[in-house]
């Protein structure tokens, strides 16, 4: 194995703090932790370049990142994933003049400085997520998992797409037949994060609903936090729309409102997803349904 390690400066505010809480908030599986401020990121992935395991290693100096991938593939396609689903390869110095200009958005960016939003490893991994939430509860979904990653997985890692085609498992709801078509369309190149993320996003998520199984709730799950695309308005998130009303009020519209999120959108939408989760936490209003899966 090989081990490679890459120094990246991070246009814009940054918390590897704050971005890992998130990250543990938000995920299927959240990645390993070593303990408080300041300590390393650690994770495993199959990159999407190869298909081949990584182990990935991020610390943080100042407004520098610091990535170190070991395996035996294409590294330097390694790191840009990391640097990719950290959103570590965005240029936010325009994201603090959106709190300027909606002030909503900015306190919630004072109680958690430097959050950049963190994605799937790959639009991949988000598409078989989205598989196995749907119609399924999120637990069961999870066990799911936890049972792929153990039979066919790699060292920790949610298997391959080679692999996941090897499965033989019957799952419900034809989870088995749409997964199959998740790992052949990412060995095809449909669901490579790179290109998803230089495509204009309606275009991604046309392109991601091609694939079978997948409809409109998993094309944005896939482009927003699968490729990570920095400035989608997502439209089938059921907490955003409520939380929007609860902000802003009933009358205001989404598509007005966020037009001062421009051109970091899907920034600010996960900032209110997480202002939404942190009132039902401590004891607010609960008055949307389970969700299918979570963005």
């Amino acid at each position: 194995m090989t081990r490679h390690t890459v120094e990246s400066e991070v246009a814009g505010p940054w918390s590897l703090e704050n971005s890992r809480t998130f990250w543990q908030e938000m995920a299927p599986v959240p990645p390993a932790r070593t303990g408080g401020a300041g300590t390393a990121l650690r994770t495993v992935f199959h990159a999407d370049a190869d298909w081949r395991p990584v182990r990935a290693e991020v610390t943080q100096s100042g407004s520098t990142a610091r990535v170190t991938v070991t395996g035996d593939g294409d590294l330097d396609a390694a790191a840009d994933q990391v640097l990719r689903f950290l959103s570590l390869d965005v240029d936010a110095r325009c994201w603090p003049g959106v709190g300027d200009r909606d002030p909503v958005i900015g306190r919630i960016q004072a109680r958690r400085p430097g959050l950049r939003p963190c994605g799937f490893h790959s639009p991949y991994e988000a598409a078989c997520w989205a598989v196995l939430t749907q119609r399924t509860g999120m637990p069961a979904a999870r066990r799911m998992r936890e049972d792929l990653v153990s039979a066919y997985g790699t060292g920790g890692a949610f298997p391959a797409p080679g692999a996941l085609l090897r499965m033989n498992a019957e799952l419900p709801w034809r989870k088995t037949e749409y997964l199959h078509a998740v790992a052949r369309a990412a060995l095809d190149g449909i669901l490579d994060g790179a290109r998803l993320r230089s495509l204009d996003a309606e275009e991604a998520m046309r392109q991601v609903r091609g694939v079978k199984g997948l409809g409109a709730f998993a094309g944005e799950l896939v482009v927003i936090r699968g490729a990570n695309h920095p400035d989608v308005l997502p439209a089938q998130e059921r907490r955003l729309t409520a939380e929007i009303a609860e902000q802003y009020g009933s009358d205001r519209e989404l598509t007005e409102i966020s037009e001062k999120w421009r051109p970091l959108r899907t920034w600010a939408a996960l900032h209110l997803r997480i202002l939404r989760g942190e009132r039902l936490d401590s004891g607010g209003p609960r008055t949307e349904r389970p969700g299918r899966g979570q963005k």
